[in-house]
């Protein structure tokens, strides 16, 4: 495998999902093109993560020029592997409509972990929603718009 290539189809191995466990979820767009610098895609990605609330609890998210963060705790009746098609589905369908185009929005896969209840969730959204900040993005969190979290 050349660095070009997407892996994401290689972190699928092995993985399981637990109702009640946390996770910290990352994917990140095909080819890493930055769609989310246009405020309208990412806004129209966190309505579609804002729509799970059925069946993920987000603690926080960021919404990166070329990929997600996304801190969620499973609810019953559902799989990690069920929110995170359905949230790339939708999301590449409303995202593509609104820019006159087709085609793939995200590469195959995503990366998870899972957070033992020991982990430091309120660290873990600090982690999350500082990516900007370590991007070199912005100054201050503040003025990053594309996040949240229930503790900040």
């Amino acid at each position: 495998m050349n660095n070009t290539t997407p892996h994401g189809r290689n972190l699928r191995t092995g993985r399981i999902s637990e109702p009640g466990r946390i996770y910290l979820v990352t994917c990140v767009t095909d080819q890493r093109r930055p769609v989310f610098s246009d405020i309208q895609c990412g806004r129209l990605l966190v309505q579609v993560l804002m729509k799970e609330q059925q069946r993920a609890e987000t603690f926080a998210y960021v919404v990166m020029p070329d990929h997600l963060h996304w801190l969620l705790q499973l609810k019953e009746d559902t799989t990690l592997d069920k929110v995170m098609r359905d949230i790339k589905c939708i999301s590449s369908h409303r995202i593509n409509k609104l820019l006159n185009r087709s085609g793939r929005l995200w590469q195959t896969g995503y990366h998870d972990r899972a957070l033992r209840t020991s982990d430091n969730l309120v660290a873990s959204a600090r982690y999350v929603v500082a990516n900007p900040l370590r991007a070199g993005l912005v100054k201050q969190i503040g003025d990053y718009p594309l996040w949240d979290a229930v503790w900040l």
